[in-house]
């Protein structure tokens, strides 16, 4: 069995964003895994609990795919069974956080444990994005960490990204702060994947858009945006040809840099 690769099968490079503002917060994911030119998936990568005008849970993951399947399907089953903490009896974020956290954590050391006895070397750990509001309290974005570990998101630091976060990352840190109102967050974002797209193969649609209103309680019907989507192509277009005008009006290079 040497030749067999758990991670190879299984492992998910995606982008997904959450951005926390002032007025609601703004959900993305993409929904491609095991990019590759023989083969190519598509799987969900957010995840939607809730109590209507009680509470409001968003869940998004990136890395190992059978990591992240495993703890979304714990978190239901937990759900199901209505014994013990869950999701939709937690008092707070923050401990909904923590439980995700020693879900993944204790799913990743089972995996490498099983992948030991094969001699597999893969990656077996997930990363979440955990977002909403649980009546009493504000709105809370959290990123969870392969080990367990979170931190949450604040008014400097509005957004988080996991995955192939580095080509979507200027856009965003330019664009995007706590005061930023929801249509700029979601025009930000949309930019914010289309570059990636168009930098790396492991992304790709469609897209899973979600907005949350702040005190809403309700649970929104989202969107799945595809690669023919006309606002998106708006978008796109307006983007391309906007950078390509900026770029022309900027001064001359001057006699030296042509020598």
């Amino acid at each position: 069995m040497r030749g067999f690769s758990l991670r190879s099968k299984n492992y998910d490079m995606t982008y997904c964003v959450g951005i926390r503002l002032k007025d609601g917060m703004v959900l993305a994911s993409d929904t491609r895994t095991n990019a590759g030119v023989d083969h190519i998936s598509t799987f969900k990568k957010m995840y939607r609990f809730g109590v209507a005008g009680e509470r409001m849970i968003f869940i998004m993951t990136a890395g190992n795919l059978a990591t992240s399947q495993a703890v979304i399907n714990r978190l239901r089953r937990d759900i199901r069974q209505d014994s013990g903490t869950h999701l939709l009896n937690v008092p707070t974020l923050s401990e909904a956080a923590e439980l995700i956290g020693r879900y993944s954590a204790q799913t990743a050391q089972q995996t490498r444990q099983t992948a030991a006895m094969i001699q597999d070397n893969g990656s077996f750990g997930s990363t979440f994005l955990l977002a909403g509001q649980i009546k009493g309290y504000g709105m809370r974005l959290y990123m969870i960490y392969q080990e367990g570990n979170n931190i949450y998101a604040t008014c400097d630091t509005p957004f988080f990204q996991i995955g192939e976060s580095k080509y979507g990352k200027p856009i965003l840190d330019r664009a995007i702060n706590h005061n930023s109102n929801l249509d700029d967050a979601i025009r930000a974002v949309l930019v914010s994947f289309d570059s990636t797209i168009r930098s790396n193969l492991s992304v790709g649609f469609p897209i899973d858009l979600l907005v949350y209103r702040n005190n809403s309680f309700t649970m929104p019907q989202g969107i799945r945006i595809t690669e023919d989507n006309p606002y998106l192509h708006s978008i796109r277009s307006q983007w391309s040809q906007g950078l390509l005008d900026i770029l022309r009006r900027f001064d001359t290079p001057p006699p030296e840099y042509l020598a």
